[in-house]
């Protein structure tokens, strides 16, 4: 397997099984998203749209693979999503990229060892519609050292053969999201009723899914 930057197999896997939940909005991921959505339309007395439409921040935790908790197993947490926080973002100009209406501002923590504190491992850009993350993983934060990454979702085996292509040119903003093929559609719930979302085992033994840019 791949080892990318500072990230090992199990760290690529926990952000294989986050983009599964950020995908799907009938996840725990999806459903928190919505209630955080709507709370904050109702208290702005905006009207409430797609929340996809409008910018999110999607924070995921990995935690250190020996970590314990109280009440519920690593595994259970991880295929439940609930290392994965998300909100709004009220202003898209705070944010460190140019986000465009389609994507999504990532922030990715690590913890290093059980029971210590997380420090940010990468930051990115989540375009749900192609049902990708492209990161930038930190490699020397004291030099601002980072390596370009994409992580594709497992489930989707055939990407368009352009799709490089169409990604930069969406983050670059030369297309719009509405240009974008809906590959989001074969692992969203609510847009495909035949889906099942894996679990973390079954991710963690088929390996990742992430490529160098």
């Amino acid at each position: 397997m791949q080892v990318v930057g500072l990230l090992n197999k199990f760290d690529q896997c926990v952000l294989n099984m986050a983009l599964i939940h950020m995908c799907n909005s009938e996840s725990h991921v999806g459903q928190e998203m919505r209630g955080q959505y709507n709370t904050w339309k109702q208290d702005t007395d905006d009207p409430v749209h797609n929340p996809w439409l409008d910018i999110h921040q999607f924070t995921i935790y990995i935690p250190h693979p020996s970590q314990e908790y109280e009440g519920i197993t690593l595994e259970a947490g991880l295929t439940q999503g609930y290392n994965v926080e998300v909100e709004p973002v009220k202003d898209p100009s705070s944010l460190i990229y140019d986000v465009h209406q389609g994507g999504h501002f990532v922030a990715v923590l690590k913890q290093k060892q059980v029971d210590g504190e997380f420090t940010i491992a990468a930051t990115g850009i989540f375009v749900r519609s192609l049902a990708l993350l492209s990161l930038d993983v930190v490699v020397d934060a004291v030099e601002g050292e980072t390596q370009p990454i994409v992580v594709r979702h497992p489930i989707i085996r055939d990407y368009p053969q352009d799709w490089e292509a169409t990604l930069r040119q969406f983050l670059q903003h030369e297309i719009s999201d509405e240009a974008l093929p809906r590959l989001v559609g074969y692992v969203d719930s609510s847009l495909n009723q035949d889906y099942r979302s894996p679990s973390w085992q079954d991710i963690h033994q088929a390996g990742n899914g992430i490529l160098s840019l």
